[in-house]
């Protein structure tokens, strides 16, 4: 299937590794044009010149700092010639036992919608007129799986606020033909994966491996999802071949067992 990306123009946050990286490459691959946007310009560089075979831009900004996103987005369309494509996935990854009521402080709380909640927003609110004004556009709004469960209080509430944002962008930004969607990871193997297993392994005493496939005996697949798994399908979203799809939640966690969601 022709996704009918080539000469899209596309921003990535959070692209200098992880899922954001996996985007990055599988837009160029399917022939966009793309800035990687992080706060690193060593590490957003090195991820750019990793990627082959078409122009990846690495672009410096700080989504918590509204000047900054809004110089990124000029920037990009200077650069480009125009934005089509925003997908936000700037933010820090779930990572260690979540605290209870007690230990979840509001700095944190605050540090989390900065990042993940106010930053999309401001990334959206700086790209959206570009889209509107063309007609067309795409944002994709990468969340997670802590949005549909309980097991965390700073992350279920900052996923949700993520689904909340996504579908009143959405029932706004649609009639002007901009689509948004909000896709859920859940734990997904990326780069950080061995460390995290093997810091685990050592306080539980048992393997790497061990870990890895307790976690994805909890899918439906029988297995974690990679980052690349992840980006084919918001890759897709990014696409005008998803027109149908907007203002929804696509989970991208190998399926969740024993729940319905409809």
């Amino acid at each position: 299937m022709d996704l009918q990306l080539t000469g899209k123009r596309a921003i990535v946050t959070g692209a200098s590794r992880g899922i954001g990286l996996a985007v990055a490459t599988t837009l160029v691959a399917e022939g966009a044009e793309v800035a990687l946007v992080g706060r690193d310009i060593t590490t957003l560089t090195a991820a750019a010149a990793g990627i082959n075979g078409g122009r990846a831009v690495p672009v410096v900004a700080d989504t918590t700092d509204d000047a900054s996103v809004r110089a990124m987005v000029e920037r990009v369309v200077t650069e480009l010639g125009g934005v089509d494509v925003l997908v936000n996935a700037a933010a820090e990854p779930a990572g260690g036992p979540a605290p209870g009521l007690a230990g979840t402080t509001d700095d944190e709380m605050r540090d989390q919608f900065e990042t993940k909640v106010l930053g999309y927003l401001r990334c959206a609110r700086a790209a959206a007129p570009h889209m509107t004004a063309q007609g067309w556009g795409r944002i994709v709004n990468i969340s997670g799986l802590n949005a549909r469960m309980a097991t965390s209080i700073v992350g279920s509430v900052r996923n949700v606020a993520v689904a909340a944002l996504t579908k009143n962008l959405a029932d706004e930004l649609g009639p002007s033909g901009v689509g948004v969607t909000v896709v859920h990871p859940g734990m997904t193997i990326t780069e950080r994966s061995p460390g995290l297993f093997a810091a685990m392994a050592e306080a539980e005493g048992i393997t790497p491996a061990d870990v890895e496939a307790q976690f994805g005996a909890g899918t439906s697949i029988g297995r974690l999802t990679t980052a690349q798994e992840v980006a084919d399908v918001v890759v897709f979203l990014c696409s005008p071949r998803s027109v149908a799809v907007t203002g929804d939640a696509v989970a991208t966690g190998g399926g969740g067992r024993g729940a319905i969601y409809y």
